[in-house]
């Protein structure tokens, strides 16, 4: 075996080997085409398995992923997990950040008899809570959900004995520091930390200090790091012909991401493309989970070429080949916009960001730019300027209006004889004069009139009486406020089925 100190992107056989990892994870590296580690994986791997506090800045898409989760799964290996209780957890503020990991190392744990869940709102709760029932090594969780989970006791942290902040600076800029700090609270003080983000700066410092024991300290790139391979530039528009330079530069050929302030802006932008003749598909914290999954599928396939989206989603979205990022509207920050932009040249592949900036904004726009170390180039454009096309190869779209893409559902399994949907909820269909049966009385939702009569405790988790509680469906006019047995909640009208459910 040939070791040697070379440049990054050199592959050196069995390289990841030599950093201490076991043959299982090697192998699987190998099946995936990962044979020579970054320099943030080949800096922080050897001392998060020598079991040491980790704080480590890299850039986006330099692999921080995989240099917390290689050592994380060596560690924790060759021992089965209590039920409820996980030995590693990976905290992040997305739900797509949360799946994007969980892929990435779920495949590799397998290798070492590992199982990999992720935890996170807008996915079947029963789901999660029947995982971690069974048993699960690592969880990648959104703090909120966590929380719900525990305190419902369907999971535990006394046993954790790896913690992993991902994104650590953007849980913070969300407001997750008291539910962050919380969790942390509840797993061993002995425990070991690893916090891994793009900048490290604010309320992290705070977390730094309580949690962390003399850390070792990785830092490949300054906080506000541009990518090398990377170009930027500063496009200037007139109001009235924002919308027709935008859809010339989402017609281009290649992936692209377009990103605006809001979820109504994410939408309104989806038509405008759609009456160009330009398909698009849209991603934002209102829309259900399995929406977003099979939009952001929709996009790794080719099916669409164009992505509108929030900044919510910018810390989730790991596609390959997105050659060009496009701010529709100017971020807040210069932190934003570097990672808005960390979606296009990811591992050394070459990129273009292009941000839309009205008169009004030239100036926030070009500090921003200043703060987050970028040179831009600038340029005063129409539709159909040139220019637009040597920068970013854009396009005058059709002008023929298409439908906006949706996702195609998935196909649900056909109902058997015995499986074919009834009236009235599988009850059958109630005759006048027949007796009222149980949950069709006000107040007996479900059937389990009993337990909320005698004010006893509710037979099972996720049924709570905190108050916190939520009564949905039923018939009848107008919110009310209801009491059983004393559990607060929402009912929707006298007679209805009222079901209460605790999460986010």
């Amino acid at each position: 075996m040939t070791i040697s100190v070379l440049d990054e992107g050199t592959t050196i056989p069995d390289e990841f080997a030599v950093l201490g990892l076991p043959r299982p994870l090697v192998t699987g590296l190998a099946r995936q085409g990962i044979t020579a580690p970054f320099p943030i994986q080949r800096a922080a791997i050897p001392d998060i398995l020598a079991g040491l506090d980790v704080l480590g800045r890299g850039r986006t898409g330099s692999g921080k992923t995989l240099a917390f989760g290689l050592p994380t799964l060596a560690r924790i290996a060759g021992e089965k997990s209590a039920p409820k209780r996980p030995r590693a957890l990976v905290l992040v503020p997305t739900r797509e950040l949360a799946m994007q990991v969980a892929a990435t190392i779920e495949p590799l744990g397998r290798g070492l008899s590992l199982r990999t869940r992720t935890v996170v709102g807008g996915m079947p709760m029963g789901r999660q809570i029947e995982d971690l029932r069974r048993g699960v090594d690592v969880v990648v969780a959104t703090p909120g959900r966590l929380t719900d989970l525990i305190e419902q006791g369907a999971c535990a942290l006394d046993d954790v004995e790896i913690t992993v902040l991902d994104e650590a600076d953007h849980m913070c800029d969300l407001g997750f520091l008291p539910v962050v700090s919380a969790l942390l609270a509840r797993t061993p003080a002995d425990g070991q930390r690893l916090l891994f983000s793009a900048t490290l700066d604010g309320d992290v410092d705070k977390l730094v200090q309580r949690f962390l024991t003399d850390p070792v300290v990785h830092s490949l790139d300054p906080a506000t790091s541009p990518v090398d391979t990377m170009e930027h530039h500063l496009i200037q528009v007139q109001r009235d012909d924002k919308v027709d330079v935008t859809a010339e530069i989402a017609n281009r050929a290649g992936r692209t991401i377009l990103f605006v302030r809001t979820q109504h802006g994410v939408d309104r932008v989806v038509k405008q493309l759609a009456r160009a003749g330009v398909s698009a598909g849209g991603l934002h914290g209102g829309k259900r989970q399995n929406q977003r999954t099979r939009i952001l599928d929709g996009f790794r396939q080719g099916k669409i070429g164009v992505l509108v989206c929030t900044d919510v989603a910018a810390r989730g979205i790991h596609v390959d080949d997105v050659s060009l990022v496009l701010h529709v509207d100017p971020p807040a920050d210069h932190k934003s916009y570097l990672h808005r932009g960390g979606r296009t040249a990811r591992a050394g592949e070459r990129g273009v960001v292009l941000t839309l900036v009205l008169p009004s904004e030239r100036r926030s726009t070009e500090s921003l730019t200043r703060k987050a170390g970028v040179a831009a180039s600038r340029h005063r454009v129409e539709p159909g300027d040139p220019v637009l096309a040597e920068i970013a190869g854009a396009r005058r779209p059709s002008g023929e209006a298409v439908p906006v893409w949706e996702p195609e559902a998935r196909p649900q399994p056909r109902a058997g004889r015995d499986d074919r949907p009834r009236d009235d909820n599988h009850r059958g269909r109630r005759r006048f004069g027949d007796r009222p049966r149980a949950g069709d009385r006000p107040g007996e939702g479900d059937g389990r009139h009993r337990w909320q009569e005698q004010g006893e405790r509710p037979p099972r988790a996720g049924w709570a009486g905190d108050g916190r509680g939520e009564s949905r469906g039923g018939r009848g006019a107008g919110p009310r406020r209801g009491r059983a047995g004393g559990q607060a909640g929402y009912g929707a009208g006298e007679g209805g089925r009222g079901r209460r459910f605790t999460g986010r």
